[in-house]
């Protein structure tokens, strides 16, 4: 049977660990055959807020955007036609 952390939490009521429920469940009786935690898999992607978004002076196609990216503003020349203030994007 699969369920996810937060429903087990709620059922449970408490606020122990990962490790700790693991360990609480085998002691019981109970097999964990696998815990995967989406969170890992997306660890090395930062997300971005697009905070201006001009016409690149020298291409047709590019945009020059000054990128929020929590930890600082980045400039990032970018080829997507709907860059523009106000979305998101992952890198």
């Amino acid at each position: 049977m699969k369920f996810t952390l937060s429903w087990l939490k709620a059922h449970l009521e408490t606020d122990a660990s990962l490790a700790e429920i693991d360990a609480r469940l085998t002691m019981l009786g109970l097999e964990v055959e696998d815990i995967h935690d989406p969170a890992k898999d997306l660890a090395g992607f930062t997300i971005g807020h697009i905070v201006e978004a001009e016409p690149h002076p020298n291409a047709d196609r590019l945009r020059v955007c000054k990128v929020d990216t929590g930890s600082g503003i980045i400039q990032v020349v970018c080829g997507a036609p709907n860059a523009r203030a106000g979305l998101k994007a992952r890198a």
